[in-house]
């Protein structure tokens, strides 16, 4: 019963625990798998073995039992021929194989109730693999959903990026427009300045000007 206990084993591990260890839950679920399997086929094996004993204690029960009543056929043949002393012999015989019997059945028994009791165990232990293997389709189908979420993140993620940048490159263009407008507005001002500066040279380096309007002024104040 070496390979029920070691079933066993594998069957109470944690394996959600072992999983919450391992970076690769479908390799490791796989691994684990691989081990229940392998080791249901030994119990497939032992069991086979198991009722194969039976098989063959029962064999050998039906086979005394046939010398039974083959010894017990032969000591009637002799009595109804009158011949006692082979009958006794016959009967002589048929008690061996009587008391032969007994160990047989008992062996027999024995056998049977190890037969099933082998073949229930191996029978849940199966289905309980069969459990298993559902088990394993479902932790990979969330492994797979799990890492499209993970790709979905990662893509939200860089679209999150993508909008920062955007919006930095916003307030970086605002700022071009402002030192644009700043730039403009003080050539504006410039301009005016050496505009207003330039009149005011004339004024003072053309002074004929000023004295041709003088005298314009004083003539008509002569009424000339």
């Amino acid at each position: 019963m070496g390979i029920l206990n070691r079933f066993k084993d594998i069957m109470s591990a944690n394996i959600n625990a072992i999983l919450d260890k391992c970076e690769n839950p479908e390799k490791m679920i796989d691994e684990y798998m691989r081990q229940v399997v392998e080791q249901l086929a030994e119990v497939k094996k032992e069991t086979a073995g198991v009722m194969a004993e039976e098989k063959r204690t029962k064999r050998e029960l039906d086979e005394n039992d046939e010398q039974v009543e083959k010894y017990d056929a032969l000591a009637r043949k002799a009595l109804k021929a009158g011949n006692e002393e082979d009958a006794k012999v016959f009967l002589g015989k048929k008690q061996e194989f009587v008391n032969n019997g007994l160990d047989l059945e008992k062996s027999y028994e024995v056998a049977k109730a190890n037969a099933t009791k082998m073949r229930e165990m191996h029978d849940k232990l199966t289905e309980d693999v069969r459990e298993l293997e559902q088990r394993r389709k479902n932790v990979k189908s969330k492994v797979a959903v799990a890492k499209t979420q993970q790709k979905l993140n990662k893509v939200a993620g860089t679209m999150n990026t993508a909008s920062n940048s955007m919006r930095a490159f916003e307030k970086m263009e605002q700022k071009a427009d402002n030192m644009l407008d700043v730039a403009n507005s003080t050539a504006e001002l410039n301009s005016d300045y050496n505009e207003e500066l330039e009149n005011l040279e004339n004024k003072y380096n053309n002074p004929s000007s000023n004295v041709d309007e003088e005298l314009e002024k004083m003539k008509k104040e002569m009424g000339l």
